[in-house]
């Protein structure tokens, strides 16, 4: 069974400072954050600028004209499962009344989604997965644990670090 979200925001994650999408359901009560690379940013952030241009003119872009062309419609976009901390995700695109599943990268599933204005399907069990924590005792961080890490943040100087680019 799916679960169906949307894409409700795009930011930085000031802590992993990694740009991440937000997936929300109808009712807020459920948010999926994907993390993305810069690369596949810059595709997102492009669609959404693209999205406020095409809305003004009558031009197709070239997906849209080739899907017309062929006669085929994008049915639906789904997030199946993750390994390794990478989602899979699928494309349904319907030609001659079949629908064949494409497997495509979180990223482009997403910019599909903001072009055409189709929700993200959400596996059941993935939406448990990514909400439930093992429960394992030896993968919890102990009070002392916790007291060293915040130790070792206060002592660390900045200029260890060097300088990341985005």
């Amino acid at each position: 069974m799916y679960l169906k979200m949307n894409i409700h925001g795009f930011a930085l994650d000031s802590i992993a400072q990694r740009p991440v999408v937000l997936l929300k359901d109808a009712d807020e009560a459920n948010t999926i954050p994907i993390w993305i690379n810069s690369a596949d940013t810059l595709y997102i952030v492009a669609e959404l600028v693209r999205h406020d241009a095409v809305a003004k003119s009558d031009r197709k872009d070239l997906l849209s004209a080739l899907l017309g062309h062929l006669d085929a419609a994008v049915e639906e976009i789904v997030i199946e499962d993750m390994k390794d901390g990478l989602f899979d995700a699928l494309v349904g695109v319907s030609v001659d009344g079949e629908t064949v599943m494409l497997p495509v990268r979180i990223s482009e599933a997403l910019v599909l989604a903001l072009k055409l204005s189709l929700p993200v399907m959400v596996a059941d069990h993935l939406l448990k997965k990514i909400s439930q924590c093992d429960g394992d005792d030896d993968e919890r961080f102990s009070d002392a644990d916790a007291r060293r890490f915040v130790d070792f943040l206060e002592n660390l100087d900045p200029a260890d670090l060097g300088k990341y680019p985005m």
